[in-house]
């Protein structure tokens, strides 16, 4: 297991409370791949349990973006052409 290289605080995800890591401790797996700063480890680089955690994440935020972003591009938001005509409602 890798060693911390600096304090961390990180936040439960059971409890919702912050947790305190001190530099020199091996995190339970639960923390520790909950730090996904290689700063934060000795030898500047990830657990591999937490590499593969952050990178699925990331891929699933990717996912959950473009539905959002074809609506948008299809739909203007309202208000729009009042606002490019210069009409207050006086």
């Amino acid at each position: 297991m890798a060693r911390l290289a600096t304090d961390v605080h990180v936040k439960d995800p059971k409890t919702r409370l912050m947790v305190h890591l001190r530099a020199g401790e091996e995190p339970a797996p639960e923390y520790a791949e909950l730090v996904t700063n290689p700063d934060a480890w000795e030898g500047g680089k990830l657990p591999t349990a937490a590499k593969s955690q952050a990178d699925s994440s990331d891929e699933d935020d990717a996912e959950d973006d473009k539905p959002a972003a074809k609506r948008a591009a299809r739909k203007p938001a309202r208000g729009r052409n009042a606002a490019g005509e210069g009409a207050s409602g006086d």
